[in-house]
């Protein structure tokens, strides 16, 4: 029998729940299906939020031809293969078939490499599904080719909109008599992720007899998952749970908790990248200027676990893990930034003030490009006080240095400066 999570996917647009934002009345992706302007995309989302179903969606909605190819088990001949049976679907001004491919992310850049002509001659209408940032891990050839389209985790109302319509339209389920009482652990378990979701439910569902009440509470729900753990993680769909809590035993400068969730994602083999990059994200956004050394030695550590490989590179991951678990920590610049594209968003594109224009040319010059600006290093401590914001925010300070030694020196630098028009 199919699984609860396959019997339940939708076909159309208006079964499909979630993503508003993308697929919603008037949205940009709806538009583009319901015009038959479909770009090549890539859908970028956790898993178990519909990006395969999507896919599929889209073909069935615009009568096109549908090849699927996974980036785990397919290399560039599956790849080109496909695109040759694409080819040949297409007659007079039949329009362009769908290559879906899912896990991109996977795909080396050889065999990315393999897909741009046909994407580029519009052989095909690539939609590629995948978990990671496409910045990271699609070549930027294919990723200008393609709109990027963000899936969010699907919302507490959608999911219990998932488990009741399971419940009203499956073929099995409807004709048992199920009452939930309590969402609360379905929803806990599920973390956003529908398939995930669907599996719990049919879990626990199982021993539910036709004609018999069956009330599904929290507890019956977390006993069975703690006795079919399998169930619950059975695709790895748990490594983003498992990565919060590394990062956040880091944040929480527990370096036991975060070489213990370390281990669980080395066990439980998980991309080796993956680690590394999200200690780099860690390094800059919960340490910064408290330990600046500590960006230095994550850089180091990708580096390094990308020459060596497992297992060897569990070693490197680990040394990170503590260095960066127990050093000192600081959000300044994370928080700075936020601030300061909340400020442009809010002002719009101030122009530049003229004298930190470039001045190029004689005209610029003329235009007072350039004029009175005074260089720094012309001045006692490579220093002078002068206006580098526009007149419209001068003054706007948006950088609070942290609490610790490392930036307390920095406030006091930043007050024998600027003080008197920051703040420091």
């Amino acid at each position: 029998m199919q699984p609860l999570a396959d019997r339940l996917r939708p076909t159309t647009l208006d079964d499909y729940v979630g993503q508003k934002h993308l697929v919603g009345p008037g949205a940009i992706l709806r538009q583009s299906i319901e015009s038959g302007k479909l770009p090549s995309m890539i859908l970028w989302g956790p898993p178990g939020v519909g990006k395969t179903t999507l896919a599929s969606i889209i073909s069935h909605q615009l009568k096109r031809p549908f090849h699927t190819l996974s980036a785990i088990s397919s290399g560039v001949k599956d790849v080109r293969e496909t695109i040759e049976k694409a080819r040949s679907e297409r007659f007079f001004n039949a329009p362009n078939p769908i290559l879906f491919i899912d896990e991109i992310h996977r795909f080396s850049k050889s065999q990315q490499d393999s897909l741009l002509g046909a994407v580029e001659k519009g052989i095909v209408t690539l939609i590629g599904a995948t978990t990671e940032n496409p910045s990271f891990e699609v070549i930027s050839a294919l990723l200008s080719r393609c709109q990027v389209y963000v899936l969010k985790h699907l919302e507490k109302d959608e999911l219990i909109q998932l488990v009741n319509s399971a419940l009203q339209k499956d073929e099995y389920l409807r004709d048992k008599d199920i009452e939930v009482a309590e969402y609360e652990a379905l929803l806990m378990f599920s973390g956003g992720d529908a398939r995930k979701l669907l599996n719990v439910l049919e879990l626990v569902t199982n021993p539910a007899q036709p004609g018999e009440k069956f009330t599904l509470t929290n507890d019956m729900v977390e006993n069975a998952i703690q006795s079919n753990l399998a169930i619950y993680d059975k695709t790895g769909e748990m490594h983003y749970d498992i990565a919060s809590a590394f990062i956040k035993s880091m944040r929480g400068s527990d370096p036991n908790a975060a070489v213990y969730w370390l281990a669980r994602m080395i066990e439980g083999g998980e991309d080796i990248e993956f680690i590394a990059r999200r200690m780099i994200i860690l390094a800059s956004e919960d340490i910064g200027l408290a330990n600046p050394n500590a960006l230095l030695l994550a850089t180091t550590c990708w580096d390094a676990c990308r020459a060596v490989g497992y297992p060897e590179a569990r070693i490197i991951l680990s040394q990170c893990a503590v260095y960066l678990a127990t050093s000192p920590k600081s959000n300044s610049t994370y928080l700075a930034i936020g601030q300061a594209q909340q400020l442009v968003r809010e002002t719009g594109n101030l122009p530049v003030p003229l004298h930190i224009r470039n001045a190029p040319t004689k005209l610029m010059k003329d235009l007072d490009y350039g004029k009175n600006y005074q260089y720094a290093h012309d001045y006692d401590k490579n220093f002078v006080a002068q206006d580098f914001l526009p007149k419209e925010v001068n003054g706007k300070k948006l950088f609070e240095p942290g609490k610790n030694p490392s930036e307390e020196r920095v406030r006091q630098w930043l007050r024998e400066r600027w003080g008197a028009l920051y703040g420091y």
